[in-house]
């Protein structure tokens, strides 16, 4: 094997990471591409080949990024009601978390980027954008974890559902998007958004609700790459909290 057809070595480095309550993984380097192994290298589904995740620049978070402010934009949800609206999920089928029963976790965020596709102009700069991508990545490896938890788990944005299609695919996400594109869920609740260019995007936050009901609020988040363990925390039945709002 080699990297180009000038080159006939394998360039291969490995970084290994776990978290609280995270299964290990390892990094690997082959050339230009990053891989992710989960575990001891092994896969359930296919146990002598390594579940590999391939990274990319949209999986990292860039330093010195602006830190959101808490505008207590969301200070006003705990307790509200679901909006009763059904909204398309990538599966097709059309989801209303309102009859959703048990707890719901709906992580709300702006953009998911797609590789070789330039982010909007002054992504990095605006506090809360940047940062989709690892969000998504980190409910995904948190996600057996907050089933185990009796969690379901939703993301919602206003991009099509062909949209997030591909974003789904592409992250491997063991769980459906949900598209707010007429903005029906956001201007019931009137979640915050913003607008870059020519788009009305929502600002990230977390719904935590139970029989239909939102019992917490994750907002502002920061950094977005940490925040499924920060949710995986607060569900823990040993960890719970009587604070409405967390960050």
């Amino acid at each position: 094997m080699s990297t180009s057809s000038r080159d006939t070595s394998l360039q291969f480095g490995m970084a290994s990471g776990a978290g609280n309550g995270v299964a290990s993984f390892s990094l690997y380097t082959v050339g230009y591409q990053t891989f992710r192994i989960h575990g001891n290298g092994s896969d359930a589904r296919s146990p002598a080949i390594p579940h590999l995740y391939m990274t990319s620049p949209l999986t990292g978070i860039p330093k010195d990024l602006p830190v959101p402010i808490d505008d207590g934009a969301c200070r006003r949800l705990v307790g509200l009601g679901v909006p009763d609206v059904g909204l398309r999920s990538t599966s097709g089928a059309f989801v209303n978390v309102r009859e959703r029963r048990g707890t719901t976790v709906v992580y709300i965020y702006p953009l998911t980027g797609r590789p070789n596709i330039p982010l909007p102009k002054g992504w990095n700069d605006i506090p809360g954008a940047r940062g989709c991508t690892p969000e998504a990545c980190g409910f995904r490896d948190h996600y057996s974890e907050l089933r185990r938890f009796g969690a379901e788990v939703f993301g919602l944005s206003t991009q099509s559902t062909e949209y997030q299609r591909e974003a789904r695919k592409r992250l491997e996400l063991p769980f459906e998007l949900l598209s707010d594109e007429a903005f029906a869920f956001t201007d019931a609740l009137r979640l915050p958004t913003f607008v870059v260019g020519s788009l009305r995007l929502l600002k990230r936050s977390t719904l935590i609700c139970n029989d239909g009901v939102i019992r917490h609020v994750f907002y502002p988040i920061f950094p977005p790459d940490q925040h499924a363990a920060s949710v995986v925390a607060y569900l823990r039945p040993d960890d719970q909290t009587k604070d409405s709002t967390k960050t």
